[in-house]
């Protein structure tokens, strides 16, 4: 087919034709959300193992870094060559850095394969959007992206659960080898059904520039703050020059945008006020629930002293209710006007429940905080649709691909940022109480008071973040959905 092929001119796919093709794509996003959250409550065991508690931390954000700096590439990679090339590269690399990691005798190894494993994690999560935006027209979007939303809450929700029961009863090394039969399963599932797909390929150049800009300034930004005020005071010359490489790190990349002839985000698209107000909610709400994946098995674990798989499945609701909440949400959207009512109410409800999770941090009965989660859950799930479909109907179908890549890489971006941040909280405070867990461990005696205050910072702060996404929501322009592909 003709990548200038107008929309108008494309075969119209059925109700049946797209939903088939949804649901082959859930399974590669079940696979890049899972890997974000399953080693939150394995991480102890896996420090003890390789007897480095120190760079746990990076586990975590060698993926979420790895994954944000592809997420655009990916996007162009689908708009240049066609989504399932893009996807067959994004599950290949995932492959490999599981079986990397499963295989790692050392931490660093072990970092390396979480890197690569990021690799292919950033176009798992991603592609299915773009997928989506080539099978159903902006206003039919609502109900399709329930699928996706359900299953990338469920991964993530589910991870914590997963990864402490592989450790606590197989081996850590489990959590990777699982990802071998999923992948191929992925890569059959996804070759077969994509054949059909409608295709809108034009040329496009891949800004790798841009990319290791941004990645260079993240990676010197965590640093910063997970080496200052633990191994070097906040004012020494090695914090202060890391924070100085983030900072003109950032200047170059912006400076990149604005200069290269096709910038890793289109600053035509980020002069479209729709699509700068639905980037800043979605990443700061999504942002704010991959936090609460990472930290809450922490905080249940050494404030309310459950154990690690106990302390996954108590986040079980989260994932119910959110799941409830976003395909009941992505039915209305497609039915209703005025369609940010929903979503701005559910975000108030999960800022007030974040806050009374704060307050009663220390004091919690497990009752109460399975209470909070529902609310927090519900309050949420509105918001993913609303930035989706919202960015979808302004932007060209030829910018589709980098578009919603630019919106899911600053997501990532933002969970990163936010997980090394939080991080550096319950670091200070542990280090202020005289002792040394590290950011996401349960190093404290369980049930410890102390561990509770501090982690109610990290709520306080979610709830800050969640506020921040809901003005966006409030600024974002609510224009008719078109009903044209």
């Amino acid at each position: 087919m003709d990548a200038t092929t107008e929309p108008a001119q494309l075969k119209r796919l059925t109700h049946r034709e797209t939903l088939i093709i949804v649901i082959g794509m859930l399974l590669p996003v079940f696979m890049g959300s899972l890997d974000q959250t399953i080693l939150a409550s394995a991480l102890p065991t896996i420090g003890r193992d390789l007897g480095d508690s120190n760079n746990l931390p990076w586990l975590i954000t060698a993926y979420l870094l790895a994954a944000t700096a592809m997420i655009p590439l990916y996007g162009k990679i689908a708009d240049i060559r066609g989504r399932a090339f893009a996807l067959r590269i994004a599950i290949a690399a995932h492959l490999a850095g599981s079986v990397m990691c499963a295989l790692a005798p050392s931490m660093a190894i072990l970092i390396l394969g979480r890197s690569l494993q990021g690799i292919g994690g950033g176009g798992l999560a991603s592609l299915g959007m773009v997928v989506l935006g080539d099978v159903a027209t902006p206003r039919e979007r609502g109900r399709y992206y329930g699928y996706f939303a359900v299953t990338y809450t469920t991964a993530g929700a589910c991870g914590p659960a997963l990864g402490g029961f592989l450790a606590d009863h197989l081996n850590w090394s489990a959590i990777f080898w699982i990802n071998v039969p999923l992948g191929l399963a992925a890569l059959w599932i996804t070759s077969v059904l994509l054949r059909g797909l409608p295709r809108h390929e034009r040329p496009h150049r891949l800004d790798v520039i841009g990319a290791g800009l941004i990645v260079a300034a993240s990676v010197s930004f965590m640093l910063g703050l997970n080496l200052g005020g633990l191994r070097f005071a906040w004012t020494s010359l090695p914090i202060l020059a890391l924070f100085g490489l983030a900072i003109a790190g950032g200047a170059l990349f912006v400076t990149r945008l604005i200069t290269a002839p096709e910038p890793l985000i289109p600053v035509a698209i980020l002069r479209e006020a729709v699509v700068r107000h639905a980037i800043v909610a979605n990443a700061l709400g999504w942002g704010s629930i991959v936090a609460l994946n990472i930290f809450l098995p922490s905080y249940l674990q050494s404030a309310i002293g459950l154990s690690p798989t106990d302390a996954g499945l108590a986040l079980m609701l989260i994932m119910v209710t959110l799941n409830i909440s976003a395909g009941l949400s992505g039915q209305v959207l497609c039915r209703v006007t005025h369609y940010k009512a929903l979503p701005m109410a559910g975000l108030v409800l999960t800022i007030a429940a974040l806050l009374r999770l704060a307050y009663r941090a220390d004091g919690i009965e497990l009752w109460e905080f399975e209470i909070l989660l529902v609310l927090i859950g519900a309050g949420f799930g509105p918001l993913p649709s609303l930035t989706q479909v919202a960015v979808q109907n302004v932007v060209p179908r030829h910018q589709l691909g980098i578009s919603l890549g630019a919106m899911n890489f600053c997501r990532n971006l933002a969970g990163t940022i936010m997980v090394a941040a939080f991080g550096a909280i319950v670091v200070a405070g542990a280090a202020s109480l005289g002792e040394a867990p590290t950011a996401l461990t349960s190093g404290w005696q369980q049930g410890s008071a102390a561990a509770a205050q501090i982690f109610a910072r990290v709520f306080y702060a979610d709830a800050g973040c969640v506020a921040i996404a809901l003005i966006a929501v409030v600024l974002l322009a609510e224009r008719p959905l078109d009903t044209e592909a």
